[in-house]
């Protein structure tokens, strides 16, 4: 049960929304800026997989779980290939240049000043561009606010797994601008 009355039963950041149309707003543009926009050169799959492992990394099961699920949708994975990659990254079959995205995403879970040059100089010798190091600090830091909004309210969510899969082609579909907020649909 969330700390506060929410005045709906939707899990997780959705419950928060309705409660709230003010603020989700521009957290719904931010999310769709950051993770569906189509003019950047990391897929929709590889920012979904960086905002599934800050929030893995920040033990948020809601978050890790919807984005988990929609990383798996666009990359063709399913759950125990997300589960891979979240538990070690480093020797998951992902690009070096996503794995040192990754690297950079965890840094800056930690704290921004746990980025460190040597993060920018690896991601950049495997091919990553100044717009995609970019791109990850910002889905990580973004990321860590949202499970910190999710979890310091205690929102309550779906422990079965295989919901969050089952419901991620809806999702990809709607995106994150004015989505229903009705869980059934």
């Amino acid at each position: 049960m969330a700390y506060i009355d929410l005045q709906n039963e939707l899990p997780g950041i959705r419950g928060l929304m309705a409660y709230s149309p003010d603020t989700a707003r521009p957290l719904n543009e931010l999310a769709e800026q950051l993770l569906r926009n189509n003019e950047n050169s990391l897929s929709r799959g590889e920012r979904e997989l960086i905002a599934t492992f800050v929030s893995y990394k920040n033990d948020c099961f809601f978050c890790q779980n919807v984005h988990g699920a929609l990383a798996g949708y666009y990359l063709n994975l399913d759950i125990r290939g997300i589960d891979t990659i979240k538990e070690n990254h480093s020797i998951a079959p992902i690009s070096e240049k996503m794995k040192a995205l990754l690297e950079i995403a965890a840094a800056v879970q930690k704290g921004g000043k746990h980025v460190h040059e040597k993060h920018i100089a690896t991601a950049r010798k495997e091919g990553a561009t100044d717009r995609e190091i970019h791109d990850t600090v910002l889905i990580a830091a973004a990321f860590c606010m949202y499970n910190r909004y999710v979890d310091g309210l205690s929102t309550w969510a779906p422990e079965d797994r295989q919901f969050y899969v089952d419901r991620a082609p809806v999702r990809a579909a709607e995106g994150y601008i004015n989505t229903p907020l009705n869980i059934n649909k």
